[in-house]
């Protein structure tokens, strides 16, 4: 029984080294062929799995630069769109704290030309009627004295009809 033996062959200018293993003096496996297969499918896995790993940590590294970038837009657009609503409400506060005070103001100036309007009006009324009262009472009252005066006159002009009085002296 032969264990092993090199054969070398050779073809045109190339030649190649072959280890051969008889097993029960029949049949000859190739060993180098076996073993290049089998160091051919370890490094077909091991590349496969440096492959797949380097490959699913680069999905997830993407995934997760994704979701971060994600999370920092929806972030930023949730911070602009509260930081616009808070301007917006302050903005309508500012506003209606104007126009209330516009209003009280309006309602204040209002009143105060309502009351001076009463007051002018009440004002020229007893003005004018103490003045209409005062005319008319100066009026009677130079009616009266006329009338008086001319009583006056002419009792005095009877007087002196009467006991004969002459107006020169």
């Amino acid at each position: 029984m032969e264990r092993s033996i090199w054969a070398i062959s050779c073809s045109s200018s190339h030649c190649v080294n072959t280890f051969f293993v008889t097993v029960n003096g029949g049949g000859v496996v190739v060993v180098v062929v076996v073993v290049v297969v089998v160091v051919v499918v370890v490094v077909v896995v091991v590349v496969v799995e440096v492959v797949v790993v380097v490959v699913v940590e680069v999905v997830v590294v993407v995934v997760v630069v994704v979701v971060v970038v994600v999370v920092v837009v929806v972030v930023v657009v949730v911070v602009v769109v509260v930081v616009v609503v808070v301007v917006v409400v302050v903005v309508v506060v500012v506003v209606v704290v104007v126009v209330k005070v516009v209003v009280v103001v309006a309602v204040v100036v209002v009143e105060v030309v309502v009351v001076v309007v009463v007051v002018v009006v009440v004002v020229v009324e007893v003005v004018v009627v103490e003045v209409v009262v005062v005319v008319v009472v100066a009026v009677e009252v130079a009616e009266a004295v006329a009338a008086l005066q001319d009583q006056y006159l002419r009792i005095i002009k009877w007087e002196k009809v009467r006991f004969g009085i002459s107006a020169v002296k």
